[in-house]
């Protein structure tokens, strides 16, 4: 007898250390039928998808990873998400801007490819610089913005509360935090919204320490990078964009922070930035206006204005 619990087939773009992890977790999840893995590299793929699928034995999951070498994007027809981490890595000293003529190339290429062999699909960008490559991927496809979407967010949230954690000394999910903006330079932290064990963070740390580790989520790629010296992160970035994936494909509905289109919210209009959002099969629902503090508002309004400048480039990239 068939099994139809796990249904539909998740791609994902780039068979690097992000894209080989991201689809690992994702396989792991045990939700869809098939994880394609797709590169430029001939047999890179393949390789990866035959080992991890030897390791579902012992791991006890049943999704099939597919491997697809070449460029090509046979297999990947008719996806429901894509992952789009194509694009080089950061090296030691680079900005994420610094990516962005060569990035934007490559995004534009597997973008048109995806918006013709998965036209319903919905897209998730982790390739830097993230804003822009986003906004770059949506032009590319022609998609409704709601259905492309990118990784930012989540991961830096999850930098800012690990760092809060271990200041602390407490356990990471005893802490909720929350980042918006840009990812990178315009990122904008919301200590008004973070809690330690329901007690707003200014109330167990002095003002110094909260900006301390606001600056050091705010560089928190740039220090990975500096301490790998080759490469940048993939685990925390690689769970961010598998969890985003997985709210899509069950139709979840849960809040997260993501680099969405935002048109009216906070008074901002007509631009790709980092938000609260309520993600389903879709895409991005809806946008999810929180309380903000004046200053934290003006950094997310000083945030859309710095990538909106970038995100108008891209579009001749």
């Amino acid at each position: 007898m068939a099994d139809t619990s796990r249904q539909g087939k998740v791609t994902v773009v780039g068979a690097g250390f992000y894209g080989s992890t991201t689809a690992l977790r994702l396989a792991e999840y045990d939700i869809v039928e098939t994880v394609v893995l797709t590169d430029i590299v001939e047999g890179k793929p393949e390789g990866i998808a035959l080992d991890m699928n030897q390791s579902r034995p012992i791991e006890g999951f049943e999704t099939k990873v597919v491997g697809v070498g070449g460029g090509s994007y046979e297999g990947t027809e008719g996806s429901d998400v894509v992952v789009i981490t194509a694009g080089l890595p950061r090296k030691p000293g680079m900005s994420r801007m610094d990516l962005i003529e060569t990035n934007a190339k490559i995004v534009r290429q597997v973008a048109e490819n995806i918006a013709s062999t998965s036209p319903d699909a919905v897209i998730i960008v982790v390739s830097n610089p993230l804003d822009e490559m986003t906004a770059l991927a949506q032009l590319a496809t022609g998609f409704p913005k709601n259905r492309v979407m990118g990784q930012a967010g989540m991961l830096d949230t999850a930098r800012f509360t690990n760092n809060v954690a271990e200041e602390l000394g407490v356990p990471v999910s005893s802490v909720r935090t929350l980042t918006l903006g840009s990812h990178g330079d315009t990122m904008v932290p919301v200590p008004s919204r973070c809690t330690v064990d329901g007690k707003p963070l200014s109330d167990v740390m002095a003002a110094d320490r909260i900006e301390h580790l606001v600056d050091r989520t705010r560089n928190g790629g740039a220090e990975v990078v500096a301490l790998l010296k080759t490469g940048s992160a993939y685990y925390a970035p690689s769970a961010a964009a598998a969890r985003m994936a997985k709210a899509v494909l069950e139709d979840s509905g849960e809040v997260m922070p993501v680099c969405a289109w935002v048109d009216g919210e906070y008074g901002i209009n007509g631009v790709y930035l980092g938000v609260e959002a309520e993600i389903g099969r879709q895409g991005v629902r809806k946008v999810v206006e929180g309380d903000l503090s004046e200053s934290e508002l003006a950094g997310l309004r000083d945030a859309a204005e710095a990538v909106r400048a970038k995100q108008a480039d891209v579009a001749d990239l």
